[in-house]
């Protein structure tokens, strides 16, 4: 099985079956191996994800209600896990970055809803927070734009009560020279979210093409992980969990078309190329604090870190994921 990861959780075991089938049949043993358009085609797909998020501000634009309704499906209703992950009616895995917002905001309130079913869906790398931070950062992102203040600045001020969130946002802003000048033509947006025990935060400078082509030139990551024993390994999480991340926001799309995944291989479900990769900077901070995990937790913030950076350079949102040129390109 290798480095299947989460792919090896399903709870059919339809390609462990598989190969039983075959080496049943042919009477010794097989090794079965899926071709990509088969992995494309048959595999589980991280469940789509739809929040609908409404904010208020006061006179003097303070962040003061918050209203979060996520419609995603479950992968752990009507399985094993169901009895310790769904709470009250609630898969913690929908809500997870959502309902336990770092930011003091007065009035919060959270709401899941169900999907139905369809689409066989399971984990993906940092599971719910891949689209949970998506959604929060970039609409908290707004709602600090709609009061005319600093998104650095405004973070900053509402993670009072969470520092481990604000040394790693101080650290990423700082290291990546946030408020300074950047070149003709490119903007600097930022996010930061905890999973896993861990406190990422992320800046990103990008620009936009007349025909709606991203190009992320750099990205600045801190990270709090608790004590750490090889920064190294840590780095490099830092920068693969990135190099997903923006592949993710950037390329992937399944889509459908009389029942069946239309993409096949890499033609037409692309990944982030060698000439496509920014500078990365992965920043480890010191820490005596509970030990927290380095494997996902880059993911999180890099697409809204990435959406905030192109509305500082072109004025238009990304409400939706991946990003499409159709929405960036010029009138």
């Amino acid at each position: 099985m290798g480095g299947g990861f989460g792919r090896r959780a399903v709870f059919d075991c339809h390609f462990v079956r598989e190969a039983a089938q075959i080496s049943k049949s042919v009477k010794a043993p097989v090794k079965v191996v899926w071709t990509r358009e088969d992995d494309i085609r048959g595999g589980y797909y991280r469940p789509a994800a739809y929040h609908s998020i409404s904010g208020g501000l006061d006179a003097t634009g303070n962040i003061v209600a918050w209203q979060q309704r996520i419609v995603c499906q479950s992968f752990m209703v009507g399985t094993p896990f169901e009895g310790f992950v769904v709470k009250d009616g609630v898969d913690e895995t929908a809500v997870e970055g959502a309902k336990d917002l770092p930011y003091d905001i007065p009035n919060l309130f959270v709401d899941w809803q169900k999907a139905p079913g369809g689409v066989p869906v399971l984990w993906w790398r940092s599971v719910g927070h891949s689209h949970s931070a998506f959604a929060v950062e970039s609409f908290l992102d707004e709602l600090i734009h709609a009061a005319g203040k600093d998104p650095y600045e405004v973070r900053r001020a509402l993670l009072a009560k969470h520092p481990r969130h604000r040394v790693v946002l101080e650290l990423a802003a700082g290291k990546a020279g946030w408020g300074k000048p950047l070149p003709a033509g490119r903007g600097r947006g930022l996010a930061v979210h905890e999973s896993f025990g861990s406190f990422v935060a992320q800046v990103a400078e990008v620009s936009v093409s007349k025909e709606g082509k991203v190009r992320v030139h750099r990205v600045v990551c801190a990270i709090d992980c608790g004590p750490t024993v090889n920064p190294d390994t840590i780095r490099a999480q830092m920068e693969s969990g990135i190099v997903f991340g923006l592949t993710a926001a950037l390329y992937g799309e399944i889509t459908f078309e009389n029942g069946r995944v239309k993409q096949r291989n890499f033609h037409d479900y692309p990944m982030l190329r060698m000439n496509e990769m920014p500078v990365v900077e992965a920043h480890v901070v010191p820490s005596t604090d509970k030990m927290g995990g380095v494997g996902e937790t880059a993911v999180p913030p890099i697409a809204p870190a990435v959406a905030n950076a192109i509305f500082a350079v072109t004025g238009k949102r990304i409400r939706r994921l991946p990003i499409r040129a159709e929405d960036l390109r010029s009138a």
